[in-house]
C-alpha cells in the first residue's frame, strides 16, 4: 500500500437478520417495478430543494478512481428549455428521416416515439449528464479520470431510482450527437454530454407503452454459475 492510502472502519453498514434482508429485497423489487417511463408530463412545479436532494443521491455512485467524473446541468429556465428543445428535435428530424437506419426504427415502432418533444418544455426540469475526461479534484489538481462512461451510467441509474423514490417520473433522452448542450449549457469542450433527463410529475392522462411492461424473466438476464 502507499502512503496515499488511509483506510478508515466501514460507516453506516446495517447488517439485517436473513428474513429482513429478503423482505427487503422483495419490497424493493415490487416498488421498482412501479417506475415507468413516461414522455407524458404535467406543468407541475417540482421544488428546486428535491432535485438537489435526488443528485446528491446520485453523487455517491461508485465510480473509476473516485474523480467523480460528471456534472449534472439542471435547467428550469423556460427559454433555455426551449432551445434544447429546438435543437433536439433538429437532430431527431434528421434520426426518424433516416440516419437511425431502418432496423433501429423499426425496434422503437412499439414505443411509439416520433421527433416531436414537447416533454422539453412541459417537464419543469431537465437535468442534462455530462462526463469530463479530466477534472479538478478536491485538492486542485487536473487529473485524467477513468470509465467516465460506466461511471457517469452508475450514476444515472442512481438518479433514475432517486427520483422516482422522490414520486417524480423521468425520460431517458438521448438525442445523437447532443453537441447542443455544450453550447447551451454552457460546459466545457472535454465534457460530453450522455443523457438528458426529463423530471416532473405525470400528466393526469399520461401513457406509457404496452410494450415498456414486457420484461425478461430472470433467466433470460442471469446465470448463477
Amino acid at each position: 500500500m502507499t502512503s496515499a492510502y488511509q483506510p478508515v472502519p466501514l460507516p453506516d453498514h446495517v447488517a439485517w437478520p436473513a428474513e429482513t434482508m429478503q423482505a427487503r429485497a422483495e419490497a424493493f423489487l415490487a416498488d421498482i417495478r412501479r417506475r415507468h417511463t413516461v414522455r407524458d408530463f404535467s406543468d407541475r412545479p417540482v421544488p428546486r430543494a428535491l432535485i438537489e436532494t435526488c443528485i446528491r443521491a446520485a453523487g455517491t455512485a461508485p465510480n473509476g478512481a473516485n474523480h467523480q467524473p460528471w456534472h449534472f446541468c439542471v435547467i428550469g429556465d423556460p427559454a433555455v428549455k426551449h432551445r434544447i428543445r429546438e435543437a433536439a428535435e433538429a437532430e431527431e428530424r434528421d434520426f426518424y428521416a433516416g440516419k437511425a437506419g431502418e432496423e433501429w426504427l423499426k425496434a422503437l415502432e412499439p414505443l411509439g416515439t416520433d421527433p416531436d418533444k414537447p416533454f422539453l418544455e412541459t417537464a419543469p426540469w431537465l437535468i442534462a449528464v455530462f462526463g469530463a475526461r479530466r477534472s479538478v479534484s478536491a485538492d486542485g489538481v487536473l487529473r485524467k479520470n477513468y470509465y467516465v462512461p460506466e461511471s457517469v451510467s452508475i450514476a444515472v441509474g442512481f438518479l433514475i431510482v432517486a427520483l422516482h423514490q422522490a414520486g417524480l417520473v423521468s425520460l431517458t433522452h438521448t438525442p445523437a450527437p447532443m453537441g447542443f448542450l455544450n453550447e447551451i449549457c454552457g460546459r466545457p469542450a472535454e465534457e460530453k454530454p450522455y443523457i438528458l433527463m426529463v423530471v416532473g410529475h405525470p400528466a393526469d392522462d399520461a401513457t406509457i407503452p404496452a410494450h415498456a411492461l414486457e420484461k425478461k424473466p430472470l433467466e433470460a438476464i442471469a446465470s448463477f454459475l
